[in-house]
């Protein structure tokens, strides 16, 4: 569902202002489907013949620490180019003129997900790093990555129990710091216990999963 409000940027950078719409709408989709990011522009109080310069569309995405851009598209007339996992996966919806709307094809874990802790029903803490994959699997998802469980985090999680991460570390995010979970006095984010042993550590493990199946 989209609510009627959106966002309007405007640039000019020696011509016409150029006016970018792009609608505050909740885009919805499931693994393995297609999903539109609404954009359309088109320039203010233009005169004939003053438009025969090309526009370059260019989509990024923001990392989890939303300090980088990470290329994802660019078109400029006939040339276009995707990047990194998105190759193959994503063109402009092209439906007018001024549309730059970006379709995203077979919507992957990556692309769009959440992040959740599991552990099994002997308890807490019961699963070495092997372990732990297959338990995500199990769920139909995989183990998490640290920016995951930073986007997590940042979003809202806070789980007072360590688990296993991708990279064979294990954390855990907090947003209410509190006694048992390392001291009230400390600032909120994600605890680092560091690497552990894949084979002989046992904690909980985080998993990640596409919101839809």
């Amino acid at each position: 569902m989209r609510n009627k409000e959106h966002y309007t940027d405007y640039e000019k950078k020696n011509g016409p202002r150029l006016v970018v719409e792009v609608d505050q709408a909740k885009v919805i989709s499931h693994r393995g489907g297609n999903a539109t990011l609404p954009c359309k522009f088109h320039h203010e109080s233009v005169s004939a013949g003053s438009l025969s310069h090309k526009i370059r569309i260019k989509w990024t995405k923001l990392t989890s620490d939303y300090l980088k851009e990470v290329d994802v598209f660019v078109s400029m007339g006939h040339h276009k180019k995707s990047y990194g996992s998105y190759q193959g996966r994503v063109y402009l919806q092209g439906s007018s003129a001024n549309d730059a709307s970006l379709v995203i094809t077979d919507i992957t874990l990556e692309d769009y997900g959440i992040v959740f802790p599991f552990f099994p029903r002997l308890g807490r803490y019961n699963l070495n790093f092997h372990e732990a994959q297959q338990a995500c699997q199990d769920q139909d998802s995989i183990i998490a990555s640290f920016d995951q469980l930073y986007d997590g985090w940042r979003s809202g999680l806070d789980w007072c129990n360590a688990g296993w991460l991708s990279d064979g570390s294990v954390q855990y995010p907090i947003t209410n710091p509190r006694e048992p979970c390392g001291g009230k006095n400390i600032v909120p984010g994600v605890r680092n216990y560091g690497y552990r042993d894949k084979d002989k550590g046992r904690y909980d493990v985080f998993c990640f999963t596409s919101n839809f199946k």
